[in-house]
């Protein structure tokens, strides 16, 4: 029963996993050369944990594709995949193209072993010793590409902290597959080692799901965002920009301040941004910051900020450059935490949705 439930756990996990490949490449949201390496990755763990699981010798050509060794092509294509997200000066390297040369050989040398098994040419010890070797080479060069990827994406100075933070994450767990298939293969594990396999196998399933509902969609919404705020940068570089004229009435020091710091500095647009913050840089203390926003503005500091989010949002909205991005990017764009806590500010600013907002522009 245990077994049966495992293996519809991989089943649909792979599936979807599968389905996640295809995605990758063939969706112009996802696609991206970057991604194009992710799936080919995902691809292969995927079809090595169904090789392991419906493993048969009575087949000869699942038998030659579960030793061929195709987890030297996992660690090169991550590899790869995380130089193209860091955009390392590697990439241009000649030397990068030998980074296959492991996985071509054991392909050359699984065809001579396979010619053994017919034609009983070589001595049975040969194919004891290549086994030993591929064991011990496969997992110290998958580890090793692993391990330098992340140095190199943590010295990085390409990429911006949210994208280095899910990156660092992927390979975390990338190094807790293969560290658990090490201890699998030995059979070194605390209780049963039966146990250790099947948590092995589901791994790479629970990987598929990370990266669908968490890694890549969110990942491509950090890209997004990054795109926009690039745009935004360079358009205001080349633009004197118009700035709020602050009502002669307002007779306070600070809110003449505060103005300043959101209109110049644009500090609403971190999603960090609290009370405190905003006193720290005004030089007063959060109850009397409060106080005078509340009598000159008759709002409360989170108003204040999320007014000057909405109409950033707005204009992004409105402008059709963007309409190729998501809402959600806008949102994160303008300093919203998440897509909930956007959706609700400007439906409360405005009576509707971002969505909404954005079809009635494309009419008008």
């Amino acid at each position: 029963m245990n077994q049966t439930i495992l293996d519809f756990v991989v089943i649909t996990s792979g599936v979807l996993g599968y389905f996640l490949c295809l995605a990758l490449v063939t969706t112009s949201f996802y696609k991206s050369r970057a991604n194009n390496y992710l799936s080919l990755s995902l691809f292969l763990l995927i079809s090595l944990t169904f090789l392991g699981n419906w493993y048969d010798k009575k087949s000869i050509v699942v038998h030659f594709l579960s030793l061929s060794m195709s987890e030297y092509l996992v660690a090169a294509t991550l590899f790869i995949y995380f130089l193209t997200q860091i955009k390392h000066p590697y990439l241009k390297e000649k030397w990068l193209k030998w980074l296959y040369a492991p996985f071509i050989i054991s392909v050359i040398i699984e065809i001579i072993l396979h010619l053994d098994s017919i034609f009983h040419l070589y001595d049975s010890a040969f194919s004891t010793f290549v086994d030993y070797t591929k064991f011990f080479t496969v997992y110290g060069y998958n580890l090793f590409l692993v391990f330098l990827g992340r140095h190199l994406v943590k010295k990085s100075s390409t990429i911006s902290k949210e994208k280095k933070r899910w990156l660092l994450r992927l390979n975390f767990f990338i190094i807790c597959i293969i560290i658990c298939w090490l201890l699998s293969k030995i059979k070194i594990s605390i209780s049963e080692a039966n146990y250790n396999l099947q948590f092995l196998k589901i791994l790479p399933s629970l990987l598929s799901w990370w990266i669908l509902y968490y890694g890549v969609f969110k990942l491509q919404l950090i890209v997004q965002k990054d795109e926009i705020h690039q745009y935004l940068v360079s358009k205001k570089k080349n633009s004197i920009g118009t700035k709020r004229k602050i009502n002669e009435i307002t007779v306070s020091k600070i809110i003449t301040q505060l103005y300043l710091l959101m209109e110049e500095e644009e500090l609403f647009k971190d999603p960090l941004l609290s009370r405190s913050d905003l006193a720290i840089r005004l030089g007063t203390n959060e109850g009397y910051l409060s106080q005078i926003i509340n009598e000159e503005t008759n709002k409360s500091v989170v108003q204040f900020v999320n007014e000057y989010r909405v109409k950033a949002a707005q204009n992004l909205l409105h402008n059709p450059v963007f309409n190729k991005y998501s809402i959600e990017a806008i949102g994160m764009e303008v300093g919203f935490k998440s897509k909930s806590a956007f959706y609700k500010t400007f439906n409360f600013n405005l009576g509707m949705s971002p969505g909404a907002f954005r079809k009635l522009q494309k009419k008008s």
